[in-house]
């Protein structure tokens, strides 16, 4: 396969991307910062295994509704918390109904869970807690006995034990003092496993076993890159499928044993990745991310505003001077405006390649975080930049 662009794909990797600025960076802090990524980016690849997954090893989700108690009458005022605490004590030989019971020191909770793909029956996994009721806060809350099932209904693990909150909160009669969210927490290594599901990543076809690696990023280039690293190693395994999967045949000369040392060995390989021009810009925070192969055709831009200033004044009315007799003082408001229109400079810009220079560019204009979002979305129209422009 062709690679793509006519840069030299020997050379050293360019920075991936540098946040250019942000509300309140000064435009020489930035540019610094920017320098600072790209040379600490000159001369180095990417490990195989930190852009691509295996497929087939993943994670599977679990969930269970539970009961959390010893809150200290800040839990559930629901009908279903107290129903649940029934059905707790009815296994435990009581026969109550809901309505013998009061809530306050219990409440209704969704327990969530991630089985690792190699996570074996004992292991112990964390477990996030969430309030379902009108629970005020879980603090000093200890889960009891949960089942965690599966997308199949099969139960996978078992959660208990005290709720951690990454917070607290503190209550008075007429005030109240909290530091982060209270009903949600965390029970580290809360849930033991007992019934694992453990990945299958290798495949096989017509008697061939296989791997396939999916890139995180998508991108042709890259991953015909990952392929001649691979086939450098063990000519002729490899192959691209599309942008986003690479296929690696397993030799026959290596053994069930030895898959986990010939996954270590092709992952270890560094590739130099390549990413798309793009430009994310969060309007909401004033931040602007630029990519590594972003540019701008030649143009001029004129960046300039236009200032009002108003003021408002009270002056006082004092009659003091012959034949006022009856007057009285008065308060009169004065406005006053000032209209300045800044200079708005006309600016030639050449064409730049990366992010260093197209950084330089733009804070030699003295643009703040605003302008220099409105600067790209006119170059976009103008179709001076030659990138995607994302807008969050």
């Amino acid at each position: 396969m062709a690679k793509h662009g006519n840069r030299d794909n020997t050379a050293g990797p360019r920075p991936r991307g540098a946040r250019l600025s942000g509300i309140g960076s000064p435009p020489s802090l930035v540019l610094a910062m920017l320098l600072t990524i790209v040379v600490a980016s000159l001369g180095r690849g990417e490990r195989i295994k930190d852009i691509v997954e295996i497929q087939g090893v993943r994670s599977n989700p679990l969930s269970g509704i539970g009961l959390v108690v010893g809150l200290a009458g800040t839990g559930d005022k629901t009908l279903l918390s107290r129903q649940m605490l029934t059905n707790v004590l009815r296994d435990s030989g009581l026969v109550l109904s809901p309505s013998d019971l009061t809530g306050g020191n219990v409440a209704v909770v969704m327990v969530t869970a991630e089985l690792g793909p190699f996570d074996r029956e004992g292991t112990r996994i964390d477990v996030d807690v969430s309030s379902l009721g009108d629970a005020e806060t879980l603090q000093g809350a200890m889960l009891l006995s949960t089942p965690l099932r599966g997308l199949d209904g099969q139960v996978y693990a078992v959660a208990q034990g005290g709720v951690s909150l990454g917070g607290w909160s503190a209550t008075g009669n007429q005030a109240t003092l909290s530091k982060n969210h209270q009903t949600v927490g965390r029970i580290p290594d809360g849930a033991m496993v007992e019934r694992s599901e453990l990945a299958t990543f290798v495949e096989q076809a017509a008697g061939l076993r296989y791997l396939t690696l999916t890139l995180r990023n998508s991108d042709f280039t890259t991953a015909q890159r990952i392929s001649d690293a691979i086939n450098k190693v063990y000519p002729g395994i490899s192959l691209v499928l599309d942008a986003g999967a690479v296929r690696v045949g397993v030799p026959a000369e290596v053994t069930a044993a030895g898959i986990v040392p010939f996954i270590d060995e092709i992952t270890l390989k560094e590739v130099t990745i390549d990413t798309p021009a793009t430009v994310v810009i969060n309007e909401r925070t004033g931040t602007i991310v630029v990519g590594e192969n972003v540019g701008i055709s030649s143009v001029a831009i004129a960046q300039g505003s236009l200032v009002v200033k108003v003021k408002e004044s009270a002056q006082v009315s004092q009659p003091t001077t012959p034949f006022t007799e009856g007057a009285t003082t008065e308060v009169i408001p004065d406005t006053s405006l000032d209209v300045e229109e800044q200079n708005a400079y006309l600016i030639p810009m050449q064409r730049t390649v990366t992010v260093s220079e197209l950084a330089k560019t733009l804070n030699a204009i003295g643009a703040s975080p605003r302008d220099l979002i409105a600067i790209f979305n006119a170059l976009k129209k103008a179709g001076a930049l030659q990138a995607k422009l994302i807008l969050m």
